[in-house]
């Protein structure tokens, strides 16, 4: 594997992990394991947090879609599986995962620096 293909395959599952556990159009997908409650802050603040629902499996999913190092590690298994078993399928995926994640990069570094 070269670095360059190593750096898409960083960047690839890096923004499919947060399109897991962050993005809102994937929102649907962690509904039946997390409920969102909302609490006022004595400052007047609203802060959600996530109460897992459920037991066995449906607990240990909610579990693994709060927690950006887990799905992390598992998304890097299927990205790179993809990678080794389906190149040629999985190609288009790899590269449009990998430029949505520096296109993000960038856009959080512009708004940092235009802050």
């Amino acid at each position: 594997m070269s670095v360059f293909e190593f750096i898409l395959l960083v960047l690839a599952t890096f923004r499919l992990t947060r399109l897991l556990v962050f993005d809102k159009i994937t929102n649907f997908i962690r509904k039946p394991f997390h409920n969102i409650v909302e609490e006022t802050l004595p400052d007047g603040t609203i802060q959600e947090f996530i109460v897992i629902k459920g037991q066995g499996i449906r607990k240990w999913m909610g579990e693994l879609l709060s927690c950006y190092w887990c799905t992390g590690v598992w998304c890097a298994i299927f990205i790179y599986g993809l990678y080794r078993y389906f190149f040629f399928i999985s190609e288009p995926l790899i590269i449009i995962l990998a430029i949505s994640s520096l296109s993000a990069i960038i856009e959080t570094i512009v708004s940092r620096v235009n802050e």
